[in-house]
């Protein structure tokens, strides 16, 4: 893979060359006191990263893809929250089929657990980057437009690889993120992110509203994960079936004319991805901006759920995505 044109001397976060270097990291999150219990886990954490780093990113993703594998499904809630999505969304996979891909899952996310102290070795568009890029040309036309972009994707793969690879085109990007529950955790992962990324980090809810404004309004493209719940988003159809959305994707979209692109991570082998760059989704907007903006965040779960439902054992099944309701069963 031959090195891009788009970024070809990429600089570390210590360069004034950096077009985000003077913009101010996001506070952690400050809603939630510091406990013991925090304590504990920043301080666990801070260890387990200390010795990915030691071993490097392959045998990190190795080991930690191959705990969780064995591990996860010892956690019974989620195990059993994520094999009733499962259920759900494939009502014809037998038991056996729905456990193997669970067990990928798994796999996936103790991968990417392992590959967090590591994420300055994925370095799309150079020799060696461990990214490739599908489609790369239509990432070029997007960025030689010189307009705001919105770009969405979910929990796939390793999902830092699409803010990673935003960044290193040139793009000027804000990213949304959601904060982690313990503040002194949520801290690290800002300082990580902001290695690799964009410095413009945007908290998901009410503290960054304002930001992904004035973020559009000075240009900026924005990079974000729409595929999880949202209590106060709005109920359309995911994978076939409803669920609460973030309508906030939409909502800028037709704001700012900016078109939605989605995006699709996908792991190749071991610490190794391919980043695809689907088409903008074709949208003719009415000028009513609700009902514009339920059909648009529509049409981009949609998008996601195809994406989703080709390469299922990549994707965080894990989490609460629809109403209790619709995917309890019997014991």
């Amino acid at each position: 893979m031959s090195r891009s044109t788009f970024f070809p001397d990429p600089t570390m976060p210590a360069d004034p060359g950096r077009w985000d270097g003077d913009v101010a990291l996001p506070e952690r999150r400050t809603n939630r006191p510091v406990t013991w219990q925090h304590r504990l886990e920043a301080t666990f954490m801070h260890g387990l990263f200390s010795l990915f780093d030691l071993i490097g990113v392959d045998r990190a993703s190795g080991f930690m893809g191959g705990a969780m594998r064995m591990i996860g499904p010892l956690v019974r809630p989620v195990h059993k929250r994520g094999l009733a999505n499962l259920r759900l969304v494939f009502p014809d996979k037998d038991e056996d089929e729905l456990e193997t891909i669970l067990k990928r899952v798994w796999e996936n996310l103790g991968r990417t657990l392992g590959e967090y102290p590591h994420l300055d070795c994925f370095r799309p568009f150079e020799e060696g980057g461990r990214v490739e890029i599908e489609n790369e040309s239509r990432l070029r036309e997007l960025a030689d437009r010189g307009r705001p972009v919105v770009f969405v994707s979910g929990h796939l793969a390793n999902w830092e690889i699409m803010a990673i690879t935003l960044y290193r085109t040139g793009l000027k990007t804000a990213v949304v993120y959601r904060a982690a529950n313990n503040p002194l955790v949520d801290e690290r992962i800002i300082e990580i992110r902001a290695d690799v990324m964009s410095r413009y980090l945007i908290p998901k809810g009410k503290r960054g509203g304002r930001q992904l404004l004035a973020a559009m309004k000075d240009g900026l493209s924005l990079c974000m994960l729409t595929d999880q719940k949202l209590n106060d988003g709005i109920a359309v159809p995911f994978m076939g079936h409803d669920a609460m959305t973030a309508t906030a994707a939409a909502r800028m979209a037709l704001k700012f004319d900016a078109p939605v692109v989605p995006l699709s991570i996908r792991r190749t082998g071991g610490a190794h991805f391919c980043m695809t760059v689907h088409e903008p989704l074709m949208f003719e907007a009415t000028g009513e901006a609700g009902p514009d903006g339920d059909r648009l965040t529509a049409k981009i779960n949609e998008a996601l759920g195809d994406i989703i439902m080709n390469n299922p054992g990549q994707w965080l099944w894990l989490h609460r995505r629809w109403p209790r309701e619709a995917t309890e069963t019997p014991d």
